[in-house]
């Protein structure tokens, strides 16, 4: 008997037509992104933060940001329009001087024809000339350069390349502090302590030395030795040494400051780079790192100049405030700064306060030249790198 079994159906799937594709539209198009978007969009918590409240709520900032644009640059404006206004008012007050005296005022003087006396400062007599605090103000500067700058650059290399790490940040904060003492404090120490030193102790040990017979047979013909050398006369404790110690105790920490960060801007490739030809660690520093730093060393030395020709208070309390012209570091003398300080509020006439507005414009001049060359060559070797504090 045959038994036959029935087959299963067999269906075969009719393929689809592809039919023509929609038009795309942008409204299609942003549809399908909002699907597609839909799906894998992540549950979104209906908080909003408190910035994002303030930013939806503030409306439209252009017209705030542009005000707060102006006023910003206002307020850099304003500190080209008060040098602006500084050195007018100086150029108009000392229109009187100027046109009496003119440019002599600043290099000649007047003889007493029955003493052969140079005189330089006559109020009495209308007569002014400030060759003498020219003078003055040169001198002490010159002598606190001398004193300062080799010690401020030995704490900047002691600070970068020698000082262990946990006296490294307690120096530095100590010898900054220095320039914020006032200057009427360093004037009333140096009255009370330095002119008492220098005139038991420093000046009588220099005066000897450079008096010495011996010393004056040898070195006479500089002109230098001897009683009209620079530690002649009479020994009075004030005077022109006595101003250019005590500027060399405040410039001192700027100079130092500033060398600082022109060393520590020197890469370490350069000192490791040193070291390993063998070099010790002077011959490191001075290869490797001052001479590297040195347009920088120097543009410090300037801005320290700066600040020691436009000291007053300090200056005018030791300096003896004489108008006198004298070899002798132990004389006493004016300065520029010390001169206006002392007779502008005791001016007799109109000539005489012109004069001395003009021997304060002249600083300021000097000053403003004077700091931004320091400030140029400083940028010149740290492109406005910032000091790194190790």
């Amino acid at each position: 008997m045959k038994v036959t079994a029935p087959l299963s159906d067999i269906r075969i799937r009719k393929p689809e037509t592809i039919s023509a594709p929609a038009a795309v539209t942008p409204a299609n198009t942003q549809g399908e992104a909002n699907k597609v978007a839909g799906e894998f969009r992540q549950p979104v918590s209906p908080e909003v933060s408190e910035v994002r409240r303030f930013l939806i709520g503030r409306g439209n900032s252009a017209i705030a940001d542009r005000a707060f644009g102006g006023v910003m640059l206002a307020c850099a404006a304003s500190i080209f329009g008060i040098v602006l206004l500084i050195a007018v008012e100086l150029v108009k007050q000392s229109q009187l001087s100027w046109h009496k005296f003119g440019l002599p005022f600043f290099y000649k003087f007047n003889v007493d024809p029955d003493t052969k006396v140079p005189l330089f400062w006559d109020p009495v007599n209308g007569s002014f000339f400030a060759l003498p605090f020219i003078y003055g103000t040169l001198i002490t500067s010159l002598v606190a350069l001398l004193i300062a700058v080799p010690l401020a650059i030995g704490v900047a290399i002691f600070l970068t390349e020698m000082c262990p790490r946990f006296l490294r940040g307690p120096l530095s904060f100590f010898t900054e502090l220095l320039a914020a003492i006032p200057s009427v404090v360093y004037g009333l120490w140096a009255f009370f302590v330095l002119v008492p030193l220098l005139r038991l102790h420093i000046n009588p040990i220099l005066m000897q030395i450079f008096n010495n017979p011996a010393t004056v047979k040898l070195f006479g013909w500089t002109g230098l030795v001897g009683e009209d050398g620079l530690f002649g006369g009479v020994n009075l404790g004030l005077g022109l040494l006595a101003a250019g110690v005590i500027l060399s105790i405040m410039i001192l920490p700027i100079i130092a400051s500033l060398t600082r960060e022109v060393m520590t801007a020197v890469p370490h490739s350069q000192r490791e780079a040193v070291l390993a030809l063998g070099a010790t660690r002077w011959e490191m520093i001075r290869v490797a790192v001052l001479r590297n730093a040195r347009i920088g060393i120097v543009g410090s030395i300037i801005l320290g100049l700066g600040r020691a020709l436009g000291e007053t208070m300090a200056v005018a309390m030791v300096i003896g405030n004489t108008a006198q012209i004298s070899r002798s570091l132990l004389s006493t003398g004016h300065s520029m700064a010390s001169v206006i300080a002392n007779e502008f509020s005791e001016a007799t006439s109109d000539l005489h306060r012109s004069a001395l507005i003009e021997i304060g414009l002249a600083l300021f001049v000097v000053t403003i030249l004077v700091n931004g060359l320091a400030r140029l060559l400083v940028w010149a070797v740290t492109r406005g790198t910032p000091a790194r504090v190790a």
